[in-house]
């Protein structure tokens, strides 16, 4: 697999688990609706900026975010680690935003409790029929 087609298995995914580690040292999970954009080993991600995982994201920028598709025959997933940068600046929100984002930010693009997650991914495993593949994400060579 090239991590061209890690990207695209990404992008038809509804739903992502991010992970980040709390005041404690402990790893934090949570589901998030699909990503916003991917551009290159970037994922974009909205979420509120008074969530408990922007204050850890803030703290420690470590992460990982998870992906899979369970079909009848065939179970895929992809871990990615990374890191997590927290974007307030109004470009980033508004390349992000949605007109359907309103429900959730009454204020619109400009709230103050909207913000993006931008993850970078460095490293990244890929399963399936009993196997694993890893990907350097830095590297051109994709597989090693």
């Amino acid at each position: 697999m090239k991590k061209e087609q890690l990207y695209k298995f990404v992008s038809k995914q509804k739903i992502a688990f991010i992970s980040s580690v709390d005041e404690q040292g402990y790893p934090v999970t949570r589901a998030m609706l699909s990503p916003r954009k991917i551009d290159g080993n970037d994922i974009y991600f909205s979420t509120n900026t008074s969530s408990k995982k922007v204050t850890q994201y803030l703290n420690n920028d470590k992460a990982c975010v998870y992906f899979y598709r369970r079909g009848v025959f065939r179970y895929r997933g992809l871990t990615i680690k990374g890191t997590m940068t927290v974007c307030m600046d109004q470009p980033t929100k508004n390349d992000i935003w949605r007109p359907g984002d309103k429900i959730f930010y009454k204020k619109g693009v400009t709230d103050p409790d909207y913000c993006v997650l931008k993850f970078t991914g460095t490293e990244a495993e890929y399963y399936c029929d009993f196997k694993v593949e890893t990907f350097d994400l830095n590297k051109q060579e994709e597989n090693r």
